[in-house]
């Protein structure tokens, strides 16, 4: 998705600062693989059907002013701009709790929290693939773009979360454009396939796959399974249109969601990436007649395939949870190098978060030396009528000329000033000094 400019994209009613005149906070609040088990994920993840019910609902909330919901097959980041650390955070967990219905304590005990500089470093984390799974995959940057397009689509982004999203996916770019992270990260699909094969002692040379779900990881599965060596592909989606499109693109066979039962007899590799909250495929679909292995890769969440299938003679079953396990502790080349881009492009963001909260106090600063001038030569008319228009002008343009050069150098100087470490102190210093209330 090609970014169009700010103002196409963002709210402006989301823009608003703080009382003060100070800018909105970044607040990330989710789970992830790192920190919650499959089954809670499963109950915490938002599909898109629900994101914008969740959306309104945060939005709604005092101290939330944007948010993105970035829900993939492990995690859930809410990332917001809010006008208070706490409040924000109670309100994001009652809302997560409300639409899960996790209960609270069991939700915080895996929840994390990252704030301002923390919360820029994880969503740039995120984008570049090193907080996933699959060390490097490049999926995420593609599901960061879906969800930024879902919020702009229902109102919830304003400067600030657009300007941090849209950042993340150029850092994100910029680490696998510099290392190697994403040649040696491979995707979910490739991960759980090698993982599944070497498992099931199947080989993908020849084999036939079923795909169920015409999405992304769909469509994913397709080119992987194709380019792995399978040759009969079969595509299931309860939208047969997208199953059609989908199998063309691929040189597969499109067949009904309700037929999907009947390959099992004879397909070798079952990958399910649906979206549907309900089972997809039971312990009961699997054939019994079935005298040949059988390899499944669950890569949905909530899960499409019941765990117990895994008990079934001759049935390999690879979900998100297991790819986890086995998955753990593995890591991808140059991480030091992606990490210290991580780093130098979270304390670029910074910078340009602290020059927001200065610009309000330099506008207020020249507004109230405008004031200061255009009173004191309103008293100064009064007390000599006898000016005439043109002198009445020319003296306006010269006292305002000069306020205006008095003011820019140390303008000039504080902005700089405030873009640096420790910056946000020049701004509330400035405002002390000339007792400035930049929203009023």
């Amino acid at each position: 998705m090609e970014v169009a400019p700010l103002r196409d994209h963002i709210n402006p009613r989301r823009s608003a600062c703080r009382a003060g005149g100070s800018r909105m906070n970044l607040l990330v609040a989710g789970v992830s693989h790192h920190t919650a088990p499959a089954v809670l994920l499963e109950r915490v993840a938002v599909p898109p059907a629900d994101t914008p019910a969740l959306l309104r609902a945060l939005l709604g909330q005092p101290h939330i002013g944007e948010v993105v919901i970035v829900s993939t097959c492990n995690r859930v980041d809410i990332c917001a701009a809010v006008s208070g650390f706490h409040e924000a955070l109670a309100e994001i967990a009652a809302a997560l709790t409300d639409r899960s219905g996790v209960d609270a304590n069991t939700l915080a005990s895996h929840l994390y929290v990252r704030y301002d500089d923390e919360a820029v470093r994880h969503m740039y984390r995120v984008a570049a693939g090193l907080d996933s799974m699959v060390v490097g995959e490049a999926q995420i940057l593609g599901q960061l773009r879906d969800a930024y397009a879902l919020a702009v689509e229902h109102d919830a982004v304003g400067r600030t979360v657009h300007e941090l999203v849209q950042q993340a996916l150029r850092v994100g770019k910029r680490v696998r454009a510099e290392t190697g992270i994403d040649i040696a990260g491979r995707d979910m699909v490739t991960a759980a396939l090698d993982l599944g094969l070497a498992q099931a002692s199947i080989s993908i040379n020849g084999a036939s796959a079923l795909v169920v779900g015409a999405g992304a990881m769909g469509a994913l599965a397709l080119a992987t399974l194709r380019r792995a060596g399978a040759m009969e592909l079969i595509v299931a989606n309860r939208d047969p249109v997208r199953a059609r499109r989908l199998a063309a693109n691929h040189d597969a066979t499109a067949i009904p969601m309700a037929s999907r039962h009947a390959v099992l007899k004879h397909v070798d590799i079952v990958v399910s990436a649906t979206s549907s909250t309900a089972r997809v495929l039971r312990t009961a679909d699997v054939p019994p007649g079935r005298t040949k292995p059988l390899l499944i890769l669950d890569l949905a969440v909530p899960r499409d395939v019941d765990p117990a299938a895994a008990d079934v003679p001759g049935v390999t079953l690879v979900d998100i949870a297991s790819l986890r396990d086995a998955l753990a502790g593995t890591t991808g080349t140059d991480l030091a190098v992606a990490e210290a881009i991580v780093t130098e492009e979270t304390d670029a963001f910074q910078n340009w978060l602290r020059g927001l909260d200065i610009a309000p106090t330099i506008a207020a600063l020249r507004t109230r030396a405008d004031e200061l001038v255009d009173a004191e030569l309103a008293a100064l008319h009064r007390r000599s009528p006898d000016l005439s228009d043109d002198q009445r002008a020319d003296l306006a343009r010269t006292v305002h000329r000069v306020v205006q050069r008095l003011l820019h150098e140390p303008t000039v100087r504080v902005r700089d000033l405030a873009t640096g470490p420790g910056g946000d102190r020049y701004a509330a210093l400035v405002r002390k000094l000339f007792d400035l209330d930049p929203a009023a």
